[in-house]
């Protein structure tokens, strides 16, 4: 989800205007922007909004296209959670208030500089019971023009919409925007006039199911009900004189709609682009489970940035390329069923609906086009060498930096693809549908920390390496590997790493090598790189003439080198490490003709624990007990020997 604007703020939307290239639309804001975007959005989740949990919103809006102007009655039903005597929203302080009551009395209110709007109820609320009130306001939103609540044009004819992720509900209606409470049921009423200056019809969109149009003399209301759970950030509203048809997905004897209101000047190539989407829908269903909102409807609403938007039920669109209209349909189970519990763990909504899209190339267009898409993630991924999936708490504060490309994007999507090549197709794509059917997360929130032992169970792996190396820390790995085929049926191989990052030791990882032979034979192998200097012996049937690393990029890794060495591996046997075990002094034998320069001594993790000028005697005696790699650089290149300390 990203937005491309003359002032741009990067909310989440995935850019997609050319579907072949979509990494050419996962870019980040300028430092300009990102400045404007951290000081508007700047915002940390309100305690003060903490004690209770709201069952329903009705949203009666009054609002005109032609005008940055909304006014309307919020009607919020909510459950204590513990002793109230209060309640605040959120809502930006140059909205105005004109009253608030409850059961027919009025409350006393104020609106304070930190964006509260503060109830004094009827009476003392105690944990456990209920409560209504309706709050009447007005306003121009501050931020029209940046997303939230945007009024412009399309071919000249008025638009209104609505963007409100990550922080932006509050500026065009009294929410509680946090990512602790969802909303069960919502009613939306949109009072517009019937027509345009151009005499052309006004329709709305909102989220769910339109339940009626009533016409009262110039104007018209348009009513959506809504009943699954559901954020405030998700909730949407856009009105324009749309164009509306439907495609129908069977959806095994259940059919649902997928309403198109698109602009009149784009219904043709919008009919000749959306068809896709019942195919779409078809393949993550079969890959995951039923459409989540299958009782009510699923929608495209065009609106005027370049990329687009998840809202529940109904994403908002600026093209209907295949890539957008996956990575948004995408979204309605990662991201709208399960969404992310907070923006540190973004990756739960972005980095899965950016994977779902690249498994449509999979599946689409086969493993190629697939390859050549991960290539593209590795290579935005790898373009910097630090940058971690799980943001802190200081990266929340940055719209740019919640919705980088590079990393809650396409890093986030890599790390599904390499989980996936970690645990195994069957394991990977169960782990996923048992996190969309948990009962603690469907319709819900989920947490990283939810998501990771849960396909620890269904894998009965203990991935905390993996996660705390790819998703936790930062930076990439560059191999070096060193082949030699002494026989017609056997090839030798070493594997080394160095990482961009020091937050990462070394990162544990299955590797497929590619061996492509000199009369045209090629053999796959897989091997799990788990420690520096490892070496490999594969049996092979035909003579090597190269080999390739990581032929269909399934691994984050840049800078990686290949060499034959004819000489390497002789060496090598030729070079005695004695004692092992050993206490303390460690013995090296070699050829007198061998030079080396130095030694360095590595553990398990690959991290240096010794280094120094080559001497035939090396002491360990202050290293811990474990198993260590010792790497001798000479002329001749790295000779590496394993050595067990007691």
């Amino acid at each position: 989800m990203m937005h491309n604007c003359i002032k741009t703020l990067f909310l989440g939307l995935v850019f997609a205007g050319q579907a072949q290239n979509f990494e050419d639309h996962i870019i980040d804001v300028s430092e300009s922007e990102a400045k404007v975007a951290h000081s508007f959005f700047e915002h940390r989740a309100n305690a003060n909004t903490g004690n209770y949990d709201v069952t329903y919103h009705e949203l009666d809006l009054s609002i005109d296209p032609s005008t940055t102007f909304i006014s309307g009655t919020i009607t919020t039903n909510f459950t204590a959670k513990s002793t109230m005597t209060q309640i605040i929203f959120d809502l930006d302080d140059n909205m105005t208030v004109s009253q608030v009551t409850q059961n027919g009395n009025t409350l006393g209110f104020t609106q304070n500089s930190d964006d509260e709007l503060i109830i004094t109820l009827g009476q003392t609320l105690n944990q456990g019971e209920q409560g209504v009130v309706e709050v009447s306001y007005s306003g121009h939103p501050a931020d029209s023009g940046f997303g939230s609540y945007e009024q412009t044009t399309h071919n000249g004819d008025p638009i209104i919409w609505t963007l409100s992720e990550p922080y932006g509900a509050k500026a065009w209606w009294p929410c509680k925007q946090d990512l602790n409470d969802k909303i069960d049921v919502i009613d939306v009423y949109l009072t517009t006039p019937q027509f345009n200056p151009s005499n052309e019809e006004y329709i709305a969109v909102s989220n769910g199911v339109e339940q009626s149009q009533v016409i009262n003399g110039t104007n018209k209301t348009t009513h959506f009900r809504h009943e699954y759970a559901i954020p405030a950030y998700l909730i949407a509203i856009a009105v324009t004189n749309y164009e509306v048809y439907s495609h129908t997905v069977p959806n095994a004897g259940n059919p649902f709609d997928i309403v198109n209101y698109v602009f009149p000047e784009d219904l043709t190539t919008a009919q000749n682009s959306t068809g896709i989407t019942v195919d779409l829908m078809n393949l993550f269903t079969n890959l995951f489970e039923e459409y989540p909102f299958a009782n009510e409807k699923y929608g495209h609403a065009q609106f005027g940035w370049g990329g687009g938007m998840e809202h529940t039920t109904v994403s908002f669109m600026g093209n209907f390329s295949r890539n957008l209209i996956a990575h948004e349909l995408a979204h309605q189970w990662f991201g709208n069923k399960v969404t992310c519990g907070s923006w540190k763990d973004i990756w739960l909504n972005e980095g899965f609906a950016t994977y779902l899209s690249g498994l449509v190339y999979e599946d689409f267009d086969g493993n190629d086009a697939f390859s050549n898409w991960k290539e593209s993630r590795v290579n935005t991924i790898t373009s910097a060498p630090d940058g971690a999936v799980y943001l802190t708490d200081q990266d929340t504060t940055s719209v740019s930096r919640i919705f980088s490309g590079r990393l809650s994007y396409s890093k986030g999507a890599m790390v599904l693809h390499m989980l996936r090549k970690k645990i195994g197709e069957t394991d990977f794509y169960q782990g996923l549908k048992d996190y969309l059917s948990d009962p603690d997360l469907a319709y819900a929130y989920a947490k990283t920390e939810d998501f990771i032992p849960i396909m620890e169970d269904v894998s009965g792996e203990d991935l905390t390496e993996f996660f705390d190396d790819w998703l936790y820390n930062q930076g990439y790995p560059s191999y070096n590997i060193i082949w030699n085929q002494p026989s017609a049926t056997e090839v030798l191989l070493e594997i080394n790493q160095s990482q961009s990052h020091n937050s990462v030791d070394f990162f544990e990882s299955p590797l497929r090598l590619r061996l492509h032979g000199t009369a045209g034979e090629t053999q796959d192998i897989i091997v799990n790189h788990t420690s520096n200097g490892q070496q490999f012996t594969e049996t092979i049937n035909f003579t090597i003439a190269n080999i390739e690393f990581d032929p269909e990029f399934d691994v984050i890794s840049k800078d990686n080198t290949i060499t034959l060495s004819t000489t390497l591996f002789e060496l090598e046997s030729n070079i005695m490490v004695y004692p092992s075990p050993t206490t303390g002094i460690i013995y090296i034998e070699k050829p007198e003709a061998l030079q080396i320069d130095t030694i360095r001594v590595y553990d398990m993790l690959g991290k240096l624990r010794l280094e120094k000028t080559y001497s035939d005697t090396l002491n360990v005696e202050t290293l811990s007990t474990g198993l260590y790699f010792l790497e001798l650089e000479g002329k001749s290149g790295n000779i590496h020997k394993s050595v067990l300390k007691q």
